[in-house]
């Protein structure tokens, strides 16, 4: 054999290496080595230099995240090394003339790998790969909408059931939309309207924008939530429970979910009224199906019990969400009463979201740490004379700013990230009860606003990915959901959460 066979034998195959960069994301890469560096140069008073190092790759990561320059495990792998090489090669704050060194900058970068909401995102990752091993999520959304019959009100009513169901049940945003759109489309197409009709439209933007909706009111619906959960816990000294996240936020996604209809009425006049045949084919669906299988019988179990788990932390029991989930996760993983296997887990579990999430948590850990959040926070806020300002209008003028700067993000998980420990910051400065904490809850809700663009959510790109709706359409539903969002936590922080104590 020649040595070019050899050569061609060893080499990685095609599919496996990565493509060229494109212009724009090459300039976007560029650009963001590029801050990092002017940040590291800039003089800044007040903050030490590990402190300095955290503000450079919090301006590196941004950029990353807003213009997705590369993938986001990518990005979330080369924070870790930047970490490791920048602070481990400057000075140790606690041993002048010492360096840090590589190994213990290692064990910054990886810190938020080893907290218990890396746990409950990964459970949590799995099980919603075992609703799609099993085909669950889809048998729930096919009763509820054959149960919805086929007038045009009746179904988009339960296009938002499904999101409200489903988000017990699939800790995945992505995942629920992924269940819902395709059975809202084969409605479209039985009644012989094209994916480009104004029905289609009206049904798949309901499912997206309920599915952002019910992020905010159930803990373990979104992955963002447990960042603010993680960064709560480790440096507020408090953990958030279930049912208290559902308590303070259920209420808002409820109202918001009447909200929704009206709007989407309002918004996008469909051809007609009533789907005839929609019925027929959604029982010709449940019938390809089938019976429920054994495996859907036990996931249900599992997922009905993990739900009663979940919703009575810290009051019938002191088992924590991360425990109680990846128990549950270890039962589906077992032969004969489990619901997938180990292989078919690693093939379909997204863990470059785990990843992502990690390292957003290690990022955010290393700002509070090291005071940038702090100087971040009064630099900002701080000029704005926030601490002096009734705790309303704080509340007002920070999750405006919040709904602005996410129009630039595609991942609330990187969003919360990046503001979280600038809000609990800001918590600190303020005369808030029980350490701001209600403060920050807020503000993660506000971060789970994703009804302005298709790009500020991942359920929503998928959903634009099929073509049933424009930008413009979508945006026509989503400013009005947004105001109203709005209005509604400042409505709600003058009045249902100032009553129990949340701010």
């Amino acid at each position: 054999m020649s040595t070019t066979s050899v050569r061609r034998t060893e080499a990685a195959p095609e599919s496996a290496l990565p493509g060229p960069m494109g212009r724009g994301k090459l300039i976007a890469f560029i650009l963001a080595f590029v801050a990092l560096g002017a940040v590291l140069l800039l003089p800044i008073d007040g903050i030490g230099w590990q402190g300095q190092i955290a503000l450079a790759m919090l301006a590196f990561a941004v950029i990353m995240w807003v213009t997705e320059a590369v993938s986001y495990p990518v990005s979330a792998v080369l924070i870790i090394g930047l970490i490791s090489l920048l602070a481990g090669l400057s000075p140790d704050p606690e041993n002048p003339g010492e360096i840090l060194g590589t190994g213990a900058a290692l064990r910054t970068a990886l810190a938020g790998f080893s907290t218990s909401a890396v746990a409950l995102v990964a459970a949590a990752l799995a099980l919603a790969t075992a609703m799609q091993a099993t085909g669950l999520h889809r048998r729930i959304a096919l009763y509820v909408l054959r149960f919805a019959g086929e007038k045009t009100s009746n179904i988009v009513i339960g296009a938002i059931v499904i999101s409200i169901i489903l988000a017990f049940f699939v800790p995945s945003a992505t995942a629920r939309a992924g269940a819902v759109v395709p059975i809202l489309l084969g409605m479209v197409a039985a009644f012989g309207l094209s994916v480009q009709s104004k029905l289609a439209a009206l049904l798949v933007i309901t499912a997206t924008q309920a599915v952002s909706i019910w992020n905010v009111g159930i803990k373990t619906a979104a992955a963002q939530n447990l960042v603010a959960v993680g960064f709560i816990e480790s440096e507020m000294g408090r953990g958030v429970t279930w049912g208290e996240w559902f308590m303070w936020a259920a209420p808002w996604s409820v109202i918001m979910s009447v909200v929704l209809f009206f709007v989407m009425r309002w918004a996008i006049k469909p051809e007609a009224e009533q789907i005839e045949g929609g019925r027929e084919l959604v029982t010709k669906q449940l019938a390809e199906m089938g019976p429920m299988t054994a495996a859907e019988k036990r996931l249900t179990a599992i997922a009905v019990v993990l739900l009663g788990f979940w919703a009575t932390e810290g009051v019938l029991h002191p088992i924590d969400s991360s425990v109680i989930t990846l128990a549950a996760i270890g039962l589906m993983l077992l032969p004969g009463i489990g619901v997938m296997d180990f292989k078919y887990a690693q093939n379909n579990i997204n863990w470059g979201t785990l990843i992502v999430f990690a390292v957003g948590i290690s990022l955010g850990t290393f700002l509070l740490k090291t005071g940038a959040a702090t100087w971040l926070s009064e630099t900002t806020f701080g000029a704005l004379g926030l601490a002096s300002l009734p705790l309303l209008a704080t509340i007002a003028l920070v999750s405006l700013f919040n709904i602005l700067i996410h129009l630039g993000f595609a991942s609330a998980t990187s969003l919360s990230s990046a503001l979280i420990p600038v809000f609990i910051a800001l918590a600190a400065t303020l005369d808030v009860p029980d350490g701001g904490i209600g403060f920050v809850i807020i503000q993660q809700f506000v971060i789970c606003f994703g009804f302005l663009l298709p790009v500020s959510a991942p359920q929503n790109m998928l959903a634009y990915g099929t073509g049933a709706f424009t930008t413009r359409q979508f945006l026509k539903t989503g400013i009005p959901l947004t105001i109203i969002g709005y209005l509604l936590i400042l409505l709600l922080s003058a009045t249902y959460w100032n009553w129990i104590g949340l701010v």
